[in-house]
């Protein structure tokens, strides 16, 4: 059996394995026992999940195998995965389970898990609940039904926009702000209105009506012309849309132009900056960023360091630097001193606490962030050798890394899941990178191409 956890967790279809119910309950048990082994005692897991029609009976069915090995179960309901981090930090829980599949479309679903920390499981917990999946040793009798765990989400959502509207965005007051609310049809559909409201700013909120099988289609952070097209008719100062699970945030400015993650990370480092709250001088960022972003913050002497592609790996470069903030071009940030956890609604009040107190339209902020033309090519390859292996390949990338200079970037690296190499280059021509990716494509498909 092949590794179930990724960066994310588990996802898959629903009703699939490992997404069907007796798996599901085996993950469950699982988890009881292993937290058991730790806490001494009955373990406490709290959960919640997006809004897909999939999620109660997910739910259900690791509930009942948790609460089998004498866990203590609390579900908060429909919530976003990161009020799932904050209530197994704050309660406190041994562990909170997050029943969404993020961005994917409906019939899609996932598992995470979080620490009371806020961090995702550890791997060495992540590995033995997959040993148990493959033996099957726990799984017991799967039929039957008992009640798992109340549900406490009225109490639960309180809490957790308390947290966010009086902790998080304490002394902030968006009374001159109209803010358009893409909510993806998803967890943040009755929370986002309700947070930005407390906070003082005329809300009109889009794509609030989850039906079970609406959320991301055609709306949230992977669709944002709905959002841009709000924004510029309703006249609003700012446009924000949340992904399925609103771990992530992008935005759309006042003219309707969209913000991505790394623009928002602009704005953010210098806001930052100025208030001698950026540790180090220092954003941490994956090699997907664009370098605009390298060169903005080079330009007031900040520093980017990158990681491979993931929050989780981000997070534990933060942690290891001391850094205060990083994230992801996708819209995922995270402001360790706040949390541990990507927060689309954390980052939505940073971002309007920048505005708010820097007087500024987003438009504004965003000045100084140029965007570089980026190509990015397939190849299709018979096997994965490194690339410093390949002297034909290593040759060709360093001259053209060598023209690039410090106004350029080549990537390249293999696809995860499929037989493909990836070439990605940036630059400030766009018909000069076209032309080094399309040579240095060539020269890897006449290698190791299929």
């Amino acid at each position: 059996m092949t590794r179930l956890f990724g960066t994310d967790g588990i996802r898959g279809e629903a009703g699939r394995f490992p997404l069907d119910a007796a798996t599901i309950r085996v993950i469950g048990k699982s988890l009881a026992i292993h937290l058991r082994e730790t806490t001494g005692g009955p373990p406490v897991i709290v959960t919640g999940r997006d809004t897909r029609e999939s999620g109660a009976w997910i739910e259900e069915a690791l509930l009942i195998g948790a609460t089998e090995a004498g866990a203590v179960c609390k579900s908060a309901g429909v919530i976003t995965t990161p009020g799932v981090a904050f209530l197994a930090r704050s309660l406190p829980a041994d562990a909170g389970v997050v029943i969404s599949a993020s961005h994917n479309p409906f019939y899609d679903n996932g598992i995470k898990i979080f620490a009371p920390s806020g961090k995702k499981l550890d791997d060495e917990t992540e590995r033995s609940i997959e040993e148990d999946i493959r033996s099957s040793t726990i799984a017991g009798n799967v039929g039957g039904h008992i009640s798992a765990a109340a549900d406490q989400s009225i109490d639960f959502h309180e809490r957790y926009l308390d947290y966010l509207s009086n902790v998080i965005g304490g002394n902030l007051s968006l009374r001159h702000l109209r803010v358009v609310l893409d909510c993806a049809n998803g967890a943040a559909s009755q929370l986002a209105p309700e947070l930005f409201q407390r906070l003082g700013a005329s809300v009109v909120p889009i794509n609030e009506k989850p039906d079970g099988r609406n959320i991301n289609h055609d709306c949230g952070s992977l669709h944002l012309d709905g959002l841009r097209n709000e924004v510029v008719t309703a006249k609003a100062n700012l446009g924000i849309a949340f992904d399925g699970d609103a771990d992530r945030a992008l935005f759309v400015d006042e003219n309707g132009d969209v913000v991505d993650g790394d623009a928002t990370l602009w704005v953010l480092a210098q806001f930052l900056d100025q208030r001698d709250q950026l540790d180090h001088r220092l954003v941490v960022a994956t090699v997907m960023s664009n370098i605009g972003l390298e060169i903005a913050l080079r330009s007031r002497g900040l520093y980017l360091e990158r990681t491979d592609v993931g929050d989780k790996y981000v997070l534990d470069r933060l942690l290891q630097t001391g850094a205060t903030l990083g994230g992801e071009q996708s819209g995922h940030l995270i402001f360790p001193r706040l949390s541990l956890a990507g927060d689309g609604m954390i980052t939505a009040i940073c971002l309007t606490r920048a505005m708010a107190e820097e007087a500024k339209g987003l438009s504004q902020l965003i000045r100084g962030f140029e965007r570089y033309p980026q190509v990015l090519m397939n190849v299709s390859v018979r096997d994965k050798p490194p690339f410093a292996e390949l002297g034909s390949v290593q040759t060709l990338a360093r001259e053209i890394e060598t023209k690039l200079g410090d106004q350029g970037r080549l990537l390249l690296r293999y696809s995860g899941t499929e037989p493909l190499a990836r070439v990605m280059i940036e630059g400030p021509n766009q018909n000069e990178i076209e032309s080094f990716a399309k040579n240095l494509a060539s020269e890897i498909k006449t290698v190791i191409g299929r």
